[in-house]
């Protein structure tokens, strides 16, 4: 942790088992978990047993949910809006038990539309998500992602502008956009810091689309880590490092992975902050 940034770690990526994702996130000094899944299960499927469970073994490791890191949003933009509009409440449900207002979306895949096609129902849902989310007091944080509406940062500043809320804000995945070849400190962070909220660690050679350890790909970590610093952001740092596997739902490194993708965060912000 540093004064600049709290690190959190999307658990799951350790281990399905949330005992031994809370042990070697502590083991690396970090103790804000963003909740994925847990026991082999997304966050939106964990029952009232499974919170009650896993808030104890929160309370007991002493670290606290940073997000709700859920898929919503990651769906076709034909199919019934309830239905995301239902994963929503769970969402909203969830962080209230977990005590935290941070809420991951996504902006829907449209294999049958052109992105002019399906823009209006896109803004029309994620303004409906966001004004729901500030009736329960949340923040909503778009991901970019490649395939989805919002993949570059001209169209996720598109949403985020027309929707025009304060409680629809971007969490910046350096990887994703590294991914599609665009560079996320000299393109996406201008265009995107006047809604930023929240930042995830991955990185990717975009050569060769290889998912690398903090620093070694395309990126520019580094570099947004030093803009973030010059321009006072007191945020998240996400480590979803994606080592072992990565795939539409979800992502692994195991234990050995991700404290080396940890290390290396670790070490890039004690430069950034030096």
């Amino acid at each position: 942790m540093s004064h600049a940034f709290t690190i959190s770690g999307f658990g799951d990526e350790i281990s399905a088992d949330p005992r031994e994702q809370l042990a070697v996130l502590g083991s690396l000094g970090i103790s804000h978990l963003d909740l994925r899944g847990a026991w082999d299960r997304n966050v939106l499927d964990l029952n009232d047993d499974d919170v009650a469970r896993l808030r104890a073994m929160l309370a007991e490791a002493g670290a606290r949910v940073a997000t709700i890191a859920s898929p919503i949003g990651k769906s076709d933009v034909t199919h019934d809006a309830a239905y995301e509009d239902r994963r929503l409440e769970t969402a909203i449900r969830l962080a209230d038990r977990f005590g935290t207002d941070l809420i991951r979306v996504f902006s829907f895949y449209h294999p049958t539309l052109d992105r002019a096609a399906c823009r209006a129902e896109v803004i029309a849902r994620l303004r409906r998500w966001a004004s729901r989310a500030a009736e329960a007091g949340k923040m909503l944080l778009l991901e970019n992602e490649v395939n989805l509406w919002g993949d570059t940062p001209e169209r996720c500043a598109d949403i985020l502008s027309s929707v025009a809320s304060a409680s629809l804000r971007m969490t910046l995945d350096t990887g994703n956009f590294a991914s599609i070849g665009v560079p996320s400190h000299d393109r996406a962070y201008p265009l995107l810091r006047p809604w930023l909220a929240h930042c995830q660690i991955k990185d990717v050679r975009a050569a060769d689309h290889t998912i690398v350890v903090a620093g070694e790909g395309d990126g520019q970590i580094p570099e947004i880590l030093a803009a973030l610093v010059r321009d006072g952001y007191r945020g998240y740092l996400s480590l979803e490092p994606h080592l072992a596997l990565a795939e539409t739902a979800r992502g692994f490194s195991g234990p050995e992975l991700f404290g080396t993708a940890a290390r290396a965060l670790a070490a890039l912000v004690e430069h950034a902050e030096a």
